[in-house]
């Protein structure tokens, strides 16, 4: 088993959450987690139990913001913003549920579907109790480079498609 992850620290005054602070909300998972510290970024969502391949883990909940209040978030240092489709993304700074702590990995164990206007994560394999969840973030090519630190045999060196 994989050593425990540490609580958060409080949350950094240019983080959206620094005015409520990290939080997972039980409401949106279909699993045991937990909130921790991560090696890969900040925070990361940790499996408490665990959980079988394709099964639903948590759904991506918060403020639904039109393209262009989209474009004006995007702006800040540290946002959490998924797009749904062409007009609509949702921020996940505001009233989200914790999956917006999930964090990026060239090696994913989890997978996002836009099913009927909600965003729904899914293992991709079994994913281990105490193992931290990670997606791939999928960036566009054309977008502003981000670089990776998955920290994978497979790492592209940055979380944008090549």
């Amino acid at each position: 088993m994989a050593s425990q992850p540490k609580r958060p620290k409080p949350a950094a005054p240019d983080d959206p959450a620094s005015q409520h602070g990290p939080k997972l909300d039980e409401r949106y998972t279909c699993f045991k987690l937990m909130l921790a510290e991560s090696a890969i970024h900040r925070w990361g969502i940790y499996a408490l139990e665990n959980i079988p391949a394709r099964r639903k883990i948590i759904e991506y909940t918060g403020e639904r913001i039109s393209r262009r209040e989209t474009k004006r978030r995007d702006s800040r240092k540290l946002h959490y913003l998924f797009t749904l489709d062409k007009y609509w993304t949702i921020d996940g700074a505001i009233g989200g549920s914790g999956a917006e702590y999930i964090n990026h990995s060239c090696e994913p164990n989890v997978r996002a579907t836009v099913l009927k206007g909600h965003i729904l994560y899914y293992s991709i394999r079994t994913i281990r109790k105490g193992e931290e969840l990670t997606i791939d973030y999928n960036f566009p090519k054309d977008v502003e480079r981000v670089e990776c630190k998955c920290g994978t045999r497979v790492c592209r060196g940055t979380i944008n498609l090549k």
